[in-house]
């Protein structure tokens, strides 16, 4: 089953791809059809945690100035 996710910012899949990579390697795992869906949500649950901080910090930020 393909995912039918639209991103909302163009062109930002290669940005997105080079952050799941980053994850994964930081976790020691290698992204695929091979590797349990624990592992690749893991990767998946750690962007979204970090995405979520990282707007967090810009709305704390604006609010503060």
């Amino acid at each position: 089953m393909k995912a039918s996710h639209k991103l909302v910012v163009p062109g930002v899949d290669s940005m997105l791809n080079q952050f799941k990579e980053e994850i994964a390697s930081e976790f020691g795992v290698k992204l695929g059809g091979q590797t349990s869906s624990y592992e690749n949500g893991s990767v998946g649950g750690e962007i979204t945690r970090r995405l979520v901080q990282h707007a967090q910090s810009k709305v704390t930020d604006s609010n503060h100035q």
